[in-house]
């Protein structure tokens, strides 16, 4: 795998609704080597620090094969940084990874700790309301990262993958299960059990709470 281009985006605001909102979801490819630090990108605007950004969700990766699938549906051509990625990455399909799992690119390493949830403000960045769903029915979220080593990359350069050790937890399962709201304490245990972004993680604490209450 090869990264194909680094993207970031500048404060834009936009009418999502009935509501103006300041986003940085309008991402555009950058020349030259780029600073990845805990946070992300040096540069890169979070538009909703509620549910972006963070040290759990520090970059957002995007595979050009899920790209392409994109692009077949739609009928149209998706450049990289259309869904907000920071980094897309050739031949990468969301499917196959689990958390946990590392990407090398270059110096940098970044572990995958969740699925992109898609939002309002992706369907109005689409231009369509109807994205959301199209997005979830999809099963193709890209991958949210934590930075494990920080560095500098540029596009261009190899990315290879460490899998993750022991038990697996596949993007697309906590994925589906963020709209399906497993009631079953095994298999929210065993998601607890990988190295999940926090948000991600408080929500299943929340769940398997209540199931003894």
């Amino acid at each position: 795998m090869k990264l194909i281009s680094i993207n970031i985006g500048k404060a834009r605001t936009q009418q999502n609704g009935e509501k103006l909102e300041t986003t940085g979801i309008y991402k555009m490819p950058v020349d030259g080597t780029v600073k990845i630090k805990s946070l992300g990108i040096v540069g890169d605007f979070i538009g909703s620090s509620k549910h972006h950004g963070g040290p759990d969700q520090a970059i957002y990766v995007y595979g050009a094969a899920d790209y392409a699938w994109w692009s077949k549906e739609l009928g149209k051509e998706l450049a990289p940084g259309t869904f907000g990625d920071n980094l897309t990455i050739s031949e990468l399909q969301s499917a196959d990874f689990n958390i946990g799992d590392r990407l090398h690119i270059g110096e940098v390493i970044l572990e995958v700790t969740a699925p992109r949830i898609p939002c309002s403000t992706l369907a109005t960045r689409m231009g369509d309301s109807h994205f959301v769903k199209k997005y979830r029915h999809a099963e193709r979220p890209g991958l949210y990262c934590r930075v494990i080593a920080e560095g500098e990359i540029k596009a261009g350069v190899g990315v290879t993958v460490q899998p993750v050790g022991g038990e697996a937890v596949s993007v697309v399962e906590i994925f589906r299960d963020w709209y399906e709201k497993s009631k079953d304490e095994s298999t929210l245990r065993r998601f607890l059990r990988s190295p999940l972004a926090i948000r991600a993680r408080h929500d299943l604490e929340r769940r398997l709470e209540r199931l003894h209450f």
